[in-house]
């Protein structure tokens, strides 16, 4: 992948001195003082505290918001296209300048923050996150982080090059239960994972639809244009986009699956070192149109031998339970998990392997069970003695406060002590885990029953020239990464 242009373009042809930085320091910081802004071009320190923009201020950007504050942070900046949550959030927090635009606000006063949160529609995400990314700023996206493969790369490239400290917002990372699942798994209590089925209750929101005829006014307080980005432009119309009803329309958001495989997937997928799959199919769905993504679909996702594990074959099944087409794991599978819950959750994750299985029965992976062979029922990990005779190989996170805090204060911690290994779902990882599941977007867009060979280094489909065309969403003028 090409660098972004201009990626070395001001950095210094002469020496610099020890001397010429003190005066250069002192100059930019008596320029931040004079404009009422901290310089921050420093290490804070475990007490320090960080200086933070918004990007997306409303629906989960109100709690990413209120999380990073908490956690040790100053919100300094507010963004978001909707003047009515923007003015909301500005009474919460009556420091913090407030933008409509995100890039007006990184020309602004970019250079006096630390780091940016970014709660946005799937469709800016990437975008965002590298315009702060580029400009040296530490950053949290929401997952799925990004809205195609592509973006999922180069983010994961861009923040690699620039060292920034990252964080996605799969909560789920931060919980012990799961970094103790992906330990009893690397343990080898299973023995060799052949087969990984994963399933949601997902989606609440509309999908399988049609777009609406005609063209409603738009709000005084919305800036369409901008709330529209970088995807094709497109009428307004009143409660079918925003807010919250995009993650279904292709162009916006990643449905079902990406909304929820990033929580879901994130145990099984660092537990069995899943790497790129060679294939992925969408074996069946309730039916797919150009607009949004169907209500539900099962996809197969082949991996190959790794790491001296054998190959891998992961399904995915998400669909309402009250929606007879919705798909789930065969019975004969899922028996004993509804023996012992009733009937089978609306979320949950299952390992097979050649000595026993694990089960975990919601989004986040934060608790599961365990039954070896030659056991009758699944056991909580919590009681069962071979889980507790294998040592912890993975850090805690030691902040207190529910899933969502926790992962918030690992990232601002992170920033203090500038740690970038210390967040769980750091870019590296977690860009790495969006890709992979993104290709369950462009399989089902490539066809229903139709295998999509992957080489993964290349971001290529051997067989299905079509599919390239939904690895990378073109812009609209007048937005790039």
């Amino acid at each position: 992948m090409d660098a972004p242009k201009n990626l070395h373009a001001n950095r210094p042809t002469k020496a610099f001195t020890r001397r010429c930085f003190l005066r250069s320091s002192a100059l930019a910081a008596s320029t931040a003082a004079t404009l009422g802004f901290p310089y921050l071009g420093r290490v804070l320190g475990a007490n320090g505290r960080v200086a933070v923009g918004v990007i997306g201020a409303g629906g989960k950007g109100e709690s990413d918001t209120n999380y990073t504050a908490n956690a040790g942070a100053d919100v300094l900046a507010l963004s978001d296209v909707d003047g009515n949550t923007l003015r909301a959030r500005g009474n919460q927090y009556p420091r913090a300048r407030q933008y409509l635009d995100y890039r007006k606000m990184l020309d602004e006063v970019g250079r006096s923050l630390d780091a940016v949160t970014v709660s946005t529609p799937d469709h800016v995400h990437a975008l965002a996150a590298a315009a702060a990314i580029t400009m040296g700023k530490h950053a949290y996206v929401q997952k799925p982080l990004v809205h195609s493969v592509y973006e999922a790369r180069y983010l994961r490239d861009l923040a690699r090059r620039h060292k920034v400290i990252t964080q996605m917002g799969n909560q789920g990372s931060s919980e012990d239960g799961l970094r103790r699942a992906v330990e009893v798994v690397h343990a080898g209590l299973i023995g060799n994972v052949s087969q990984i089925h994963v399933w949601s209750n997902r989606p609440i929101w509309p999908q399988g639809i049609e777009r609406p005829p005609g063209e409603d006014p738009v709000p005084a307080y919305l800036n369409w244009d901008l709330w529209i980005g970088p995807a094709p432009m497109r009428p307004y119309k009143r409660g079918v986009y925003h807010p919250f009803k995009w993650r279904g329309w292709i162009d916006f958001g990643t449905g079902a699956l990406g909304d929820m495989a990033c929580h879901t997937v994130n145990m099984p997928f660092r537990a069995a070192r899943l790497g790129y799959p060679t294939a992925v199919e969408a074996e069946d769905n309730s039916g797919m149109n150009r607009e949004t993504y169907p209500l539900s679909s099962k996809l197969r996702f082949d991996f190959p031998a790794r790491e001296g594990l054998p190959p891998t074959k992961l399904w995915w099944y998400d669909g309402n339970p009250s929606d007879p087409r919705s798909f789930r794991p065969s019975s004969d599978i899922t028996r004993e998990i509804t023996e012992m819950t009733g009937q089978l959750p609306g979320s949950g994750a299952l390992l097979i392997g050649d000595r026993g299985r694990i089960f975990s029965p919601d989004d986040y992976g934060a608790q599961f069970y365990v039954r070896l062979n030659g056991e009758t029922e699944f056991k909580s990990s919590s009681n069962h003695d071979a889980v507790k005779a294998i040592p912890q190989s993975i850090p805690r996170n030691p902040a207190r406060g529910d899933t969502d805090f926790r992962q918030h204060a690992e990232w601002v911690q992170a920033i203090k002590t500038n740690n970038p290994e210390l967040p769980y779902s750091r870019f590296d990882i977690a860009a790495y885990l969006t890709e992979i599941i993104l290709l369950g977007c462009v399989a089902l867009r490539v066809g229903k029953g139709v295998t999509m060979q992957w080489d993964g280094p290349r971001m290529h489909s051997p067989n299905i020239k079509e599919a390239a065309q939904f690895v990378n969403y073109p812009f609209r003028p007048g937005w790039k990464l």
